[in-house]
């Protein structure tokens, strides 16, 4: 793999939901309403959010209550599917604002106001997949996550 390093921003606008129905669609899954109505949901947030986040979120402006098992089965499809990512130690999700970029993940993780920012830097991660197969482990999705202080919280 490639030496690939740079940052990916906060995902904003009607073409990132565009982005990810047609990544869903490529691999033969539909983009049904409350699919759509979850990732507008997810995709508004500015902080990762939980699948009861997102429930309540979608729930108010549907009129109608939205169970979060449902969310979660949703989430997870995103995940599968990378328009959506998992940060790990805050049992939440963020909108991926790169559908068809395709990294481990690297998160940086502000314990004071809760925001991710995801880094790709292929380097670092063929350096941790490297290690676990020394190890006789065979990495399926690298996670990193960085926990500290962020430079707006810092300041």
């Amino acid at each position: 793999m490639a030496d690939h390093h740079h940052n990916h921003h906060e995902p904003i606008g009607a073409k990132l939901a565009d982005a990810a129905r047609a990544t869903l669609e490529a691999k033969a899954e539909q983009w049904t309403p409350m699919r759509a109505a979850i990732f507008d949901a997810l995709a508004a947030e500015d902080k990762p959010a939980s699948a009861y986040d997102i429930a309540d979120a979608v729930s108010k402006a549907r009129g109608k209550r939205v169970a979060p098992n449902s969310v979660y089965r949703i989430l997870d499809l995103f995940v599968t599917n990378n328009i959506a990512m998992r940060v790990e130690s805050a049992n939440a999700y963020i909108a991926n604002a790169h559908p068809g970029c395709h990294h481990d993940c690297i998160f940086l993780v502000c314990r004071n106001c809760r925001e991710a920012t995801h880094v790709d830097d292929d380097k670092v991660t063929d350096e941790v997949r490297a290690v676990a197969e020394h190890e006789g482990f065979r990495p399926e999705r690298p996670v990193i996550e960085i926990l500290g202080t962020c430079a707006k919280c810092a300041a």
